[in-house]
């Protein structure tokens, strides 16, 4: 069972360009203490060290009731870490993070701090990679998170994304250069198969909220959406020019393919989209190939 308070985290540091893994704790704008790790690259996966540290770093954003220790977030980052290095974190509400879970909106916060602290270690390049809920924070990520481009540039929340949601962004270095959304679901307050309506009974009902705490590990805000954040599927066209990955098994069991379907369809030509012949639903299911697929498509050039 997991309870931490945000007053228990203990301070850290971590110095310019780590050649090991490290492990600090992460603030958000809205001042929630965010736990992530980062590992370095362990090699290009062809028998040669990585020799350049200011390279590409992959920051991974976990599914609902996920966190940075759970094993399968470990195994991902095992695999990315043979292309990239590797940032791995808990969203709010998640296993050592403080806060409450609002199940992908200012969760786009956390993912804003792991990726601008993957910058500050040396990472010109930075790749976004999420899972299930975390899917959809990144696609939404990518849309409200723009590189400063100079004057009237501006973060992303200063666009359109960000003015229909009323937040700006306050990081000038938190954007992602590509993004990868695994299992993503397309819109919000979908319902459409038992597993959904059952993370709905979770997240909505306040016996479900207490089975998210002490059986899930997941502490649940109560407080309803205001304002609706942009679904993913408004924000996956506004993530170009950077390139778009869509993910999706054809056996998933919480979104049918019409959510990757209409993401890829609302990014337009700068969206691939992978359809997994067999998988089910996100980091669970992804297995090594995948997972070295996705580390390869995010290293490319």
């Amino acid at each position: 069972m997991s309870s931490v308070s945000e007053g228990r985290f203990p301070g850290s540091a971590v110095p310019l360009i780590t050649r090991t893994p490290a492990r600090t704790v992460l603030r958000t704008d809205d001042g929630v203490r965010i736990e992530a790790v980062y590992e370095p690259c362990a090699g290009n996966g062809r028998g040669a060290a990585e020799t350049s540290f200011d390279g590409t770093a992959i920051v991974v954003a976990h599914g609902f009731t996920g966190s940075v220790d759970r094993p399968a977030v470990r195994r991902a980052a095992g695999v990315f870490a043979r292309r990239a290095a590797v940032v791995t974190f808990s969203f709010r509400g998640h296993g050592g993070s403080g806060g409450r879970s609002t199940v992908g909106d200012r969760e786009v916060l956390d993912l804003a701090a792991a990726v601008e602290w993957a910058r500050s270690l040396g990472h010109r390049r930075v790749v976004t990679v999420g899972f299930s809920m975390g899917g959809s924070v990144v696609v939404r990520h990518g849309a409200l998170y723009r590189e400063r481009t100079g004057a009237g540039g501006g973060a992303a929340g200063s666009g359109g994304a960000g003015k229909r949601e009323g937040r700006t962004a306050a990081r000038p270095e938190a954007h992602a250069d590509a993004v990868v959304a695994v299992s993503a679901p397309a819109r919000w307050y979908y319902r459409g198969t038992a597993p959904m309506r059952r993370v709905h009974w979770v997240v909505t009902r306040p016996v479900g909220r207490l089975v998210g705490r002490y059986g899930l590990r997941t502490r649940i805000d109560r407080d309803e959406w205001d304002p609706v954040p942009l679904p993913p599927v408004g924000a996956a066209g506004l993530i170009a020019p950077r390139p778009l990955l869509v993910v999706h098994g054809d056996r998933d069991p919480y979104f049918p393919l019409d959510h990757p379907l209409s993401l890829a369809d609302a990014a337009g030509d700068g969206a691939e989209l992978w359809l997994e012949r067999g998988m089910g639903h996100a980091e669970n299911a992804a297995d090594e190939d995948l997972l070295t697929r996705i580390a390869d498509w995010a290293v490319a050039p």
